[in-house]
């Protein structure tokens, strides 16, 4: 793989708008100029089964699919999510984990669900912010934008221009939904933004 190859993995369950946000940053990298290679696997997505989404930018990009423990981030919009395809990301790279939780039927009946997913996953030797997006979502208004709260995350941390963010946003979403989704994006940022100045002081 090459040095200046962006790996991005994103995964969640059906309904929880995985493949939109992987289409918004794919989008993104390609209006700032970078060769994008992008791959979706679906499973049982309308009953909560796992969605995930390959995206790789770069100035040359040969494979869709990111291998095994070369993921530089994660984005996990549901917690458990976010264990099973922890494997997938690089030592000390970076997981963007949403609060959510959603249990499937298989944890609910034969084993609890993990109690606390975020050290988990720093015990792999992983950089994880955890994300109250379902929280963020509902004080703007709506439980659907947490995706596009993600994103906003993770705008602060790739070499991607703000302004290709928000032109990808208006160009995929529904169009009555746009004001209500750059909002989420820039709520997204304003936590990290929070987040830093508090490790500061």
């Amino acid at each position: 793989m090459a040095d200046d190859v962006v790996n991005v993995l994103f995964a969640g369950v059906g309904g929880q708008g995985v493949v939109l946000a992987s289409a918004i940053m794919a989008e993104a990298a390609f209006r700032s100029g970078y060769d994008v290679k992008d791959s979706e696997l679906h499973g049982m997505a309308q009953r909560g089964g796992s969605v995930i989404s390959h995206i790789r930018f770069g100035k040359k990009v040969n494979s869709p699919l990111i291998p095994l423990g070369k993921a530089d981030f994660f984005i996990a919009t549901e917690q458990l999510e976010g264990l099973r395809y922890a494997h997938f990301v690089k030592p000390k790279g970076k997981v963007i984990l949403n609060k959510r939780k959603t249990e499937p039927v298989t944890v609910s009946q034969k084993c609890p669900y993990p109690e606390n997913v975020k050290k988990d996953l720093e015990s792999l030797g992983l950089d994880v912010i955890e994300v109250d997006a379902p929280e963020i979502a509902k004080k703007i208004g709506s439980s659907k934008v947490e995706n596009i709260i993600l994103l906003g995350v993770i705008s602060s941390f790739v070499n991607l221009p703000v302004e290709k963010w928000q032109e990808s946003i208006k160009e995929l979403v529904p169009q009555k939904t746009i004001e209500l989704n750059l909002k989420a994006f820039e709520e997204g940022r304003k936590f990290i933004s929070a987040a830093k100045t508090d490790k500061e002081t």
